[in-house]
Parts: structure tokens; C-alpha cells; sequence
């Protein structure tokens, strides 16, 4: 599309204002996670303190008032070896469910796409539970109920690791995709009204569900692979079947998954499924790369644009919107924190996006998708 001609300046400023008229809703923050292993006071919302906007930190209620944020997915992450992750995920949902109720000023404790209208009218912000990874199933469908009985609104199927029934796309693929009860629980998720989330799966996985839903799904924190080869962005073919399902891609901020050259860089301390390796040789192994070849390549907002007008390109800009992601690591340059998120739209004004395409992208689209699989479990 052509470029705009509007000065850096007055991009940001018609990105304030539309942000302003419009929801923006990011579909995918780790700070439950970041709470629980916080090393001063862990899982210590009061020691925490979301009011004060502190130096350093991704996202407090300051930082996401400032970031003009209506709706924030927080993810109920468990690591996929945690022992007892049913319970550990419980605890996060229990987390994020306390959280809202400590800082009830601020958000509005959301389980529909309506509550995101009504938290703007309270001068709120919608604060919604989503579950990162089905390892806390533990197996069992029913956990699926009990989840969204307690407010969960998607779930995204695995994390890095493949699971007894989903292929994680930087794990060794064992089961061609899905197995039959991976199959049954999206069934179950649709039945019960919960968005089938596919980031972290194969392409097999994305292709199979694609096959098998009746609703439209998610893909709440990926790029282009396109751009850049990292395992966990979506490849072309899939992104092209968004259109017919109606489903959504969400560009996300992890600097791996935008730069080619920071996925470059990176790839010594990764397996070869993309997925990163720990420990204290790893960090050695790091601290003489830098030494040699210089620091890892920060991605940047431009590059960002880059994957936003490709997944426009591919599955339409009906198709698109934003998941940040934010989970305490490295971040691109101008994307340090949940303030940043009206720079992000500020550079797409600059790259021609009109704004009634910007309104989509920040959230008119994930509303679309949100209705569409409430409406297919009340006529259930």
C-alpha cells in the first residue's frame, strides 16, 4: 500500500485519538506468570503493586491506561514439565481472578466480547483469563468445563513442548498433528464457547483444526514465516484458510519471531525445533557469541509493519490483529512496554493503513471472532 506522507508526529497523535474511539485489545500477556515468580514476594499481588507504574516493567495499570489498552487476555501459563499442572493452572486462574477483584477500579472482571463495550463506558479495562497450554488438562475433558466455569475464554492448546495429543511446533511432532482426543477437545471447546487458540502448534496441527471446527479460531501471538523462519510463526498456506473460517492472526512483539536476523543470532541456543535451550553453559555459550559477533540484532517496529502487511496480504485485514506477548524478555526496539502500543499504529498510519482497517486490527476483528463462538453455543 502507499505510504502516507503525515510527519512521525502527527501519525502518533491520530493514533492517540483513534485509540481513543475505538477498542484496542491485546490478545496475549504473561504478567500471572511474571507475578508468580516474581523474586521479591512471589504470587504477592499487594508486594506487586499494579497501581505503581515502576521503571523496568512491561505492563502495570499506569503503563496500560497510557498504552490506551480497553481488553488484556491474560494468559493462565503452566510449563508444560510443572508438576501438577492441573492445580498449577487453577492457581493462576485463581490469580488473575483475585487480581481483578484487588484492583476492581481499574478492570472489570470480563467473560464476553459485550464486556469489553462496558468496561469502556465504566473507564475500565476488560480483563479477561485465557489458559497457555493444555497440560493442565492432565487429560480429562471436564477440566475444560470447570475452566470456563471460572471465566476462561480461550485456550491456547500447548506451549513449547508436544503433548500426549498436540504437536507443538518447536518439539519433536509425534502424532501427526492431533490424536483422537485432541481432536475431542476441540469439539469440547466449541461446544462450550472457548477459542481454540493454535499458536505454539504445527502447521499440521493448524491445518487439521481448520478442518475440523465449526467456529472461527485464533492465532493469538504469531507472525509471518514468511519473514521470518522461526517454527512458531504461520506459513502462508494457513493463513490464507483464516478467510474462510473467519478466523484471526495476531501479530506479536517476541523479537525471534519478527527479525530474521535476531532468529539468526539466536539459533546456536535453540534446538532445531526452534525452541530455546537453558542453562549455565548456554548462558557462557551466549556471553562469548556477543563477544565475537556482536549482540543479538534488536528487532524493530518497521520490521513489525513488515509481518502486519504480509498477514494483511495473506488472509485479509478482516483477519488480523495484535497479541503482544509481553512475558518479561527481550523486546524490540520502541515496543519496550504496554505504553507503546499507539507508536505500533502511529508507524501503520505512516505505512497508509486507513483507519477504519486500523479500527479492525486493534480489535473490531478478535470482537468478530469473539461473537461468532458465543453465538454458535447459545443456538446449541
Amino acid at each position: 500500500m502507499p505510504a502516507s506522507k503525515l510527519s512521525a508526529k502527527d501519525a502518533l497523535a491520530k493514533a492517540h485519538a483513534l485509540l481513543e474511539r475505538v477498542p484496542l485489545i491485546d490478545g496475549h500477556n504473561d504478567l500471572p506468570w511474571l507475578i508468580r515468580r516474581d523474586p521479591n514476594a512471589p504470587g504477592d499481588l499487594a508486594a506487586y503493586d499494579l497501581k505503581r507504574s515502576r521503571r523496568g516493567r512491561e505492563t502495570d495499570i499506569p503503563k496500560l491506561r497510557a498504552g490506551r489498552v480497553s481488553a488484556q487476555f491474560w494468559a493462565a501459563f503452566v510449563p508444560t514439565k510443572m508438576p501438577h499442572p492441573a492445580r498449577t493452572t487453577l492457581e493462576q486462574i485463581e490469580l488473575i481472578r483475585r487480581m481483578n477483584a484487588r484492583h476492581a477500579d481499574a478492570f472489570l472482571a470480563a467473560t464476553s466480547a459485550a464486556d469489553v463495550a462496558l468496561a469502556r463506558k465504566q473507564g475500565k479495562i476488560a480483563s479477561f483469563i485465557a489458559v497457555e497450554s493444555g497440560v493442565g488438562l492432565e487429560n480429562s475433558l471436564d477440566l475444560l468445563s470447570v475452566w470456563h466455569a471460572l471465566g476462561v475464554r480461550y485456550v491456547t492448546l500447548c506451549h513449547n513442548e508436544t503433548l500426549d495429543w498436540v504437536d507443538s511446533a518447536t518439539d519433536e511432532p509425534r502424532h501427526g498433528g492431533l490424536t483422537d482426543f485432541g481432536r475431542a477437545v476441540i469439539r469440547e471447546m466449541n461446544r462450550l464457547g472457548l477459542i481454540v487458540d493454535l499458536a505454539h502448534t504445527t502447521a499440521q496441527v493448524m491445518h487439521q483444526t481448520l478442518d475440523l471446527t465449526t467456529v472461527p479460531i485464533a492465532i493469538t501471538h504469531a507472525n509471518a514465516r514468511s519473514l521470518c523462519d522461526h517454527p512458531r510463526n504461520v506459513t502462508d498456506d494457513v493463513l490464507v484458510r483464516l478467510r474462510r473460517n473467519d478466523g484471526i492472526v495476531m501479530a506479536t512483539f517476541v523479537p525471534d519471531f519478527i527479525s530474521q536476523a535476531s532468529r539468526d543470532w539466536d539459533r546456536p541456543f535453540t534446538n532445531q525445533w526452534g525452541a530455546r535451550l537453558h542453562g549455565p553453559e548456554i548462558a557462557e555459550a551466549m556471553r562469548e557469541h556477543e563477544r565475537l559477533h556482536g549482540p543479538c540484532p534488536r528487532a524493530t517496529i518497521p520490521q513489525l509493519c513488515d509481518h502486519l502487511e504480509h498477514l494483511v496480504q495473506q488472509a485479509g485485514v478482516d483477519h488480523v490483529g495484535i497479541g503482544s506477548d509481553f512475558f518479561g524478555g527481550v523486546v524490540p526496539q520502541g515496543l519496550e512496554n504496554v505504553t507503546c502500543f499507539p507508536a505500533l499504529f502511529a508507524a501503520l498510519y505512516q505505512r497508509g493503513f486507513s483507519e477504519r482497517d486500523l479500527a479492525k486490527i486493534a480489535g473490531g476483528n478478535f470482537l468478530r471472532v469473539f461473537r461468532a463462538v458465543e453465538a454458535a453455543t447459545e443456538k446449541r
